[in-house]
């Protein structure tokens, strides 16, 4: 086994082709860059000066990325020890210092972050896919956190799923706008 880090670079911005290092894929399953460049693509330059809530953080590459393109802010939640300390140095070695990270359990976690926003965010949920141990209501909760989010503090809110998962046409007052399958893995919109 080696102990070789691994790492997925920035793909545009002011931080482009930077690193961002990955935690254990034994504990955190990474956004592939074919993903994170689609959905950058979607929200193109809508992401400027605003705040983008990354829940199931890991690295955080979704929020650095953001940061890199303009955002105004990330707030992140990570519940691994270990992830959430990867993407702290993550953080620190690019001198970014526009962000909040919460290290926690997302379900719980996530009012302290509503708390501190007053505009319209973007907010991208990566749960983990529902097949692995523990995990098998993480989208069903999911679906319940983004009920509770306020249709005034709501830009966009993203999945990224397992693609056996048909989601909701709605949730709460978030209506299904389109689903983008990659594979094993897809991520829905919804606004």
């Amino acid at each position: 086994m080696s102990n070789r880090q691994l790492f997925v670079t920035i793909n545009s911005g002011k931080l482009k082709g930077k690193k961002i290092y990955l935690p254990s894929k034994a504990t955190t399953r990474s956004t592939k860059s074919i993903i994170k460049e689609s959905y950058f693509n979607t929200i193109q330059f809508d992401i400027i000066d605003k705040n983008f809530i990354e829940l199931f953080a890991g690295s955080g590459s979704m929020g650095i990325e953001a940061i890199s393109r303009g955002a105004k802010k990330s707030f992140f939640i990570e519940k691994d020890k270990r992830a959430y300390d990867v993407l702290i140095n993550n953080l620190k070695s690019l001198n970014i210092d526009n962000y909040t990270v919460l290290n926690g359990d997302t379900f719980v976690k996530f009012s302290s972050i509503l708390e501190k926003i007053d505009e319209k965010s973007y907010f991208y949920l990566d749960p983990p896919f529902d097949i692995r141990d523990g995990m098998e209501g993480i989208y069903e909760d999911s679906f319940k956190l983004i009920k509770s989010i306020p249709k005034e503090l709501c830009e966009l809110i993203t999945i990224e799923h397992i693609s056996h998962l048909k989601p909701p046409k709605t949730i709460g007052h978030f209506k299904h706008i389109k689903s983008k399958k990659f594979g094993k893995t897809t991520l829905t919109y919804y606004i």
